[in-house]
C-alpha cells in the first residue's frame, strides 16, 4: 500500500472526498489540538485534550474544562485580559447610576 499522507497529514484519511478547502480547513484545528499547550497551573507545555472540552497536564494533573479543539477560546482570553487589567487599574470601572 503506498504512502498517502505525507503531503495532506491528518486529513488523508478522507482520500478525495469533501473537497480542498475543508479538509485544508480540518488539518489546521487538528493541528492546533493535537500540539501541546501550556498549563494553567503549573506553566509547564504538557496540556493535551482527554475528552471534548477536557484538558488535562500530563504534568502535574491538574485537570481543566476549555475550549473543544483549544484549551483556551477567544472569549476565555477576553475575560481574561479584562480582569487582568481590572486589577491593574488600567481599565476605568463604570460610572454609578444617580
Amino acid at each position: 500500500m503506498s504512502l498517502r499522507t505525507k503531503k495532506v497529514k491528518s486529513v488523508g484519511r478522507f482520500g478525495p472526498r469533501y473537497g480542498v478547502s475543508i479538509r485544508r480547513r480540518i488539518r489546521e484545528v487538528e493541528a492546533r489540538q493535537k500540539a501541546w499547550h501550556s498549563c494553567p497551573a503549573c506553566a509547564a507545555p504538557r496540556v493535551k485534550r482527554t475528552d471534548t472540552g477536557v484538558w488535562e497536564c500530563r504534568k502535574c494533573g491538574h485537570k481543566f474544562a476549555g475550549g473543544a479543539y483549544l484549551p483556551h477560546t477567544p472569549a476565555f482570553n477576553a475575560n481574561e485580559r479584562i480582569l487582568r487589567e481590572l486589577s491593574e487599574g488600567k481599565v476605568p470601572t463604570a460610572p454609578a447610576e444617580e
